[in-house]
């Protein structure tokens, strides 16, 4: 039996892997930002003692591989056909993790942010080996997430003499570059902004409002997280080209006002 030309049985192997690294991903959830060693004989008692949110790590990556495996397929003819495929299967738990702990801690640990990275130097490599131009749009993709970054955090000194941006956030930016090239990166930072821009304002109500906190910081790692992931299943450019469409339609409008 197939579905989208592929046996279901390989999607069944493919969701038993991803409910095993969301296993491991909870762990690494407890781990990270405690600085604690990845790999340790306490996995095991923890498993057995029940890692909080194991579950919902285990459901949440195996749907995502799931849908990963449905919407790039998978060729038994060549390695090299499968990179994209293999670069998302590393990448989603971390971008999982950075979700959580950021969202939790307000820190996107080094250690993960560093894994990203020596995963993103390995796909590089890989698609070095067939596709040069590939590879370079993957170096200019981690230069460009640093980039924008980092010139929004200096015009935050400037403007509100406060960063504007966490160093967490510009060094992740630069790490997720090396999987997904300029052109993504760029619609990746578009596209957290805008979420940002509509959850950051209901976050503070609620927290002045309800909470009575007069607490304004939002850490921007989850909406990258967020942005990051729906670029996985986005075409290339198709955010870019409805931001520039919604940006002349109002543009258009604007005038038309004037007039």
């Amino acid at each position: 039996m197939y579905y989208n030309n592929i046996p279901i049985y390989d999607y069944i192997i493919i969701a038993i892997v991803g409910l095993i690294v969301g296993n491991w991903t909870a762990w690494l959830n407890l781990r990270l930002p405690e600085e604690k060693k990845a790999f340790s004989k306490e996995y095991f008692s923890e498993v057995k003692k029940g890692i909080p949110g194991m579950y919902l790590f285990m459901i949440i990556t195996a749907a995502a591989y799931v849908f990963l495996f449905y919407h790039y397929g998978i060729s038994k003819e060549s390695i090299s056909e499968n990179i994209d495929l293999i670069k998302f299967m590393i990448l989603i738990p971390m971008l999982i993790l950075t979700f959580i702990i950021d969202l939790r801690n307000r820190i996107i640990p080094n250690r993960l942010t560093l894994s990203i990275f020596e995963a993103g130097i390995l796909i590089t490599f890989l698609y070095g080996i067939t596709n040069v131009n590939m590879a370079k749009d993957m170096v200019l993709g981690m230069f460009a997430g640093v980039g924008m970054f980092l010139l929004i955090t200096l015009i935050g000194w400037g403007i509100f003499g406060r960063e504007a941006m966490g160093w967490g956030d510009i060094k992740f930016m630069g790490a997720i570059g090396l999987f997904y090239g300029v052109t993504s990166i760029v619609e990746i930072t578009l596209l957290s902004f805008v979420i940002a821009s509509v959850f950051s304002i209901a976050i503070v109500m609620y927290r002045q409002l309800i909470l009575k906190k007069k607490d304004d910081y939002v850490a921007f790692g989850p909406f990258l997280s967020v942005s990051a992931f729906a670029c996985i299943f986005v075409k290339q450019g198709m955010i870019l080209d409805t931001f520039l469409y919604i940006c002349k339609y109002l543009s258009d409008l604007i005038m038309i006002l004037i007039k």
